[in-house]
C-alpha cells in the first residue's frame, strides 16, 4: 500500500504563489502599508505560466506574489516601525480627544521614523548598479520639484527634490559629463555619460497646472520617498568622485562676483537659490590644478588592437572638443526663455552666462555689457540691439550639442523660421530615410561647406532671369524649323516630279567598347542568382524574409524621400509666386 494520497492544488507550481490577501495577512499589514513595503523592497506581482491550477480550478482575476518574496518580508525591521506608527496615531487621535495637551506634545516629539539605508545597500550591492537604476529615480524627483504647492503631496518632499535636483545638475556642470538634449511635447530630455553609464532623464516645463485627479499620489509619494534616499546616496559619492564639497557649497571667487540681492530671498532659502542658478561654479576640497594639469599616457586595453586603440583615442578627442563647445562664449538669456534649461545646457558646455537681475537670483553681468557674443531671444523682434552679438533663437543652442559643432547661426536669427529640431536619440542605419538637414550637419561635422543653399539662390535667380530668354529663343527655334521643313519637303518634291532616286545618307558604325567592370558585374549577379537557386528550402524561406524587410525599408524611405521632394517643391513654386507678386 502507498503513503498518503496528496491532495489536488496542493504540490508543484500552486506552493510557489500566494495571493494578495493572504500575504496580506500573513504579515498582518493594511493594504496600503503592504502596497508600501512592496515598493520599498522592489518586490512586485507575478502572473503564474498555469493560472488555473494556482488559483485552485478558478479563472477569477486575482493578483500573485511569489512565496518566497513574501517570506523574504517577513523579517524587515520596517514592519515593525509600520506598526508602531499606527499604535502611535492611534495613541495621538486618543489624546486630542480628551484634550490632554501635554501628551500631545510628548507623542509627537517621540513620533517612530524609520531609514531606508539598509534597503538601498541591499538591492544596489555596488555604486554602478545604483547609477544603472538612477534614471527613474531623476524622473519622478525632477518632477515632484515642479510641483506646486498646494497640499497634495508634502512640501518638504517637494524641497527635498529640488535640493537634490539642483545638486544633480550642479554635478554634470562641475563634471561635464551632459551628452544630448532634446526638446519634446513631454518635457526635455538631457542624456550624460557619468562613470561610463548614459544615464537619460526627462524635466517636465514649468508650467502653473492643476494636479490630475486620476493619479495615485500616495504611490508616488512612496516611489519619491525611496529614489530621494537612493539619489543623496549617489549625489554623496559623486561629489567626493570629483573632490567637490557636500552638500555643495558655492566658490568663495565665484560667489563674490554674484551680485548682492539681499532683499531677492530669507537666508536661509538665498542660498539654495543661488546654487540652482547653476551661474556659479562649486568649492572644492582642495584645489586640483596641478592634477587636471597631468595627463596619464595611452596604452591599449587588454585584447585591443593598435587600430581600436587609435579610434577610442579619436573619440576621447572629439569628446574633449564637445566639452568645451561653448568655451569663450559670453551669453546673455532674455527675460522669455526658458532660463533653467539654457543655463544648464551653457554651463556644461564651458560657457559663461547672465540674465537680468529682475529674473532670477545670481546673474554675473548686465546686459550692457560689451563682451557678450550671444544674445538668446524668443520674440519676433527686439527694439534696441547691440551691434558687436548675435540676437538668436534657443534653438540654436540645443542643435549645436547635439551636433558636436557651433552650427551657423543665419538660421536661428530673429523672426527667422527654424530648421526642424532633430531628435539626437535616433541612429539611422543603412537604407533608412536621412532628412536633408541632417546631411547638412554631416557634412559640417566633417569640415565640408554644404553649398547645397546657396546653389539654390542662384539656380532660383538664374531661372528667373532666364525664363523670359528661354521663350524668346523657343520661338526662334520653331520658326527656323519650320522654315529647314518647308525647304526639305519642296527639294523632295522636286526630285520626284524629275523621276530622280532619293538619295540616302549612309553614317560610319561605332566599334563597342566592352566595359570591364559592367561585365565584372553581371558576372557576380549571375552568380547570386545561382546560389539563389541552389539554396534549401529553409534557408531560401530565411533569405527571403531577409530580402522583403530590407526592400520595406528602401521603399519607405523613398516614400518619405518623395514626400520631402514634394514639401520642398511646393514651398520653391509659392516663393516663386510671392516673388512674382512683389514685382
Amino acid at each position: 500500500m502507498g503513503g498518503l494520497q496528496k491532495k489536488k492544488f496542493e504540490r508543484g507550481s500552486a506552493t510557489n504563489y500566494i495571493t494578495r490577501n493572504k500575504a496580506r495577512k500573513k504579515l498582518q499589514l493594511s493594504l496600503p502599508d503592504f502596497r508600501r513595503l512592496c515598493i520599498l523592497k522592489g518586490i512586485y506581482p507575478h502572473e503564474p505560466k498555469h493560472k488555473k491550477k494556482v488559483n485552485k480550478g478558478s479563472t477569477a482575476a486575482r493578483t500573485f506574489y511569489l512565496l518566497k518574496d513574501i517570506r523574504f518580508l517577513l523579517h524587515e525591521p520596517i514592519v515593525g516601525k509600520f506598526r508602531d506608527y499606527k499604535v502611535f496615531v492611534r495613541k495621538l487621535k486618543r489624546a486630542y480627544g480628551k484634550t490632554e495637551w501635554s501628551a500631545v506634545e510628548r507623542l509627537k516629539e517621540n513620533k517612530p521614523t524609520y531609514k531606508l539605508d539598509h534597503i538601498i545597500k541591499e538591492r544596489f550591492p555596488s555604486f554602478i548598479d545604483a547609477l544603472r537604476d538612477i534614471d527613474d529615480a531623476l524622473c519622478m524627483c525632477f518632477l515632484f520639484s515642479t510641483f506646486a504647492r498646494t497640499g497634495k503631496c508634502h512640501v518638504q518632499t517637494i524641497q527635498l527634490c529640488r535640493r537634490l535636483t539642483v545638486e544633480w545638475m550642479n554635478y554634470v556642470i562641475a563634471s561635464r559629463s551632459l551628452r544630448k538634449v532634446f526638446i519634446s511635447i513631454k518635457g526635455i530630455y538631457y542624456q550624460a555619460e557619468v562613470m561610463g553609464q548614459l544615464i537619460t532623464w526627462l524635466v517636465p516645463y514649468q508650467f502653473s497646472h492643476d494636479h490630475p485627479t486620476d493619479v495615485d499620489y500616495r504611490v508616488m509619494a512612496t516611489f519619491t520617498e525611496f529614489y530621494t534616499t537612493l539619489l543623496g546616496f549617489v549625489n554623496f559619492r559623486l561629489y567626493h568622485s570629483l573632490n567637490l564639497v557636500y552638500p555643495p557649497k558655492l566658490d568663495s571667487k565665484t560667489e563674490s562676483e554674484l551680485k548682492d540681492e539681499d532683499d531677492y530671498a530669507m537666508n536661509s532659502e538665498s542660498y539654495l537659490e543661488k546654487l540652482s542658478a547653476l551661474s556659479a561654479s562649486l568649492a572644492r576640497v582642495v584645489s586640483t590644478a596641478e592634477e587636471e594639469e597631468a595627463q596619464l599616457d595611452q596604452f591599449p586595453v587588454e585584447g585591443e588592437d593598435i587600430e581600436t586603440m587609435e579610434a577610442r583615442e579619436k573619440e576621447e578627442k572629439q569628446q574633449e572638443a564637445q566639452k568645451k563647445l561653448f568655451e569663450g562664449l559670453k551669453f546673455f538669456l532674455n527675460r522669455e526663455v526658458p532660463r533653467e534649461s539654457l543655463a544648464f545646457l551653457i554651463r556644461c558646455f564651458g560657457g559663461e552666462v547672465s540674465w537680468d537681475t529682475s529674473v532670477c537670483i545670481g546673474s554675473t553681468y548686465d546686459v550692457t555689457d560689451e563682451t557678450i557674443t550671444h544674445h538668446i531671444v524668443d520674440r519676433p523682434n527686439i527694439d534696441k540691439q547691440h551691434i558687436n552679438r548675435y540676437y538668436i533663437q534657443p534653438q540654436w543652442l540645443y542643435d549645436c550639442v547635439n551636433a558636436k559643432i557651433l552650427l551657423p547661426v543665419e538660421d536661428y536669427f530673429l523672426g527667422v523660421t527654424l530648421p526642424p529640431h532633430l531628435s539626437p536619440f535616433v541612429e539611422e542605419k543603412d537604407g533608412d530615410y536621412v532628412p536633408p538637414e541632417k546631411l547638412k550637419i554631416m557634412a559640417l561635422q566633417r569640415g565640408e561647406k554644404p553649398a547645397q543653399e546657396d546653389e539654390e539662390e542662384e539656380e532660383e535667380e538664374e531661372e528667373e532671369e532666364g525664363e523670359d530668354e528661354e521663350e524668346e529663343e523657343e520661338d526662334e527655334n520653331e520658326e527656323e524649323e519650320e522654315e529647314a521643313d518647308e525647304k526639305n519637303l519642296k527639294i523632295m518634291e522636286e526630285q520626284r516630279s524629275q523621276g530622280k532616286s532619293l538619295k540616302v545618307k549612309v553614317t560610319p558604325g561605332k566599334v563597342k567598347v566592352e566595359n570591364a567592370a559592367r561585365l565584372e558585374q553581371e558576372e557576380k549577379a549571375e552568380e547570386k542568382r545561382l546560389a539563389i537557386m541552389m539554396m534549401k528550402k529553409k534557408e531560401k524561406y530565411l533569405y527571403d524574409k531577409i530580402m522583403f524587410g530590407k526592400k520595406r525599408k528602401i521603399r519607405e524611405a523613398n516614400k518619405l524621400a518623395a514626400k520631402r521632394k514634394a514639401h520642398d517643391d511646393a514651398e520653391k513654386s509659392d516663393k516663386k509666386k510671392k516673388a512674382k507678386t512683389r514685382k
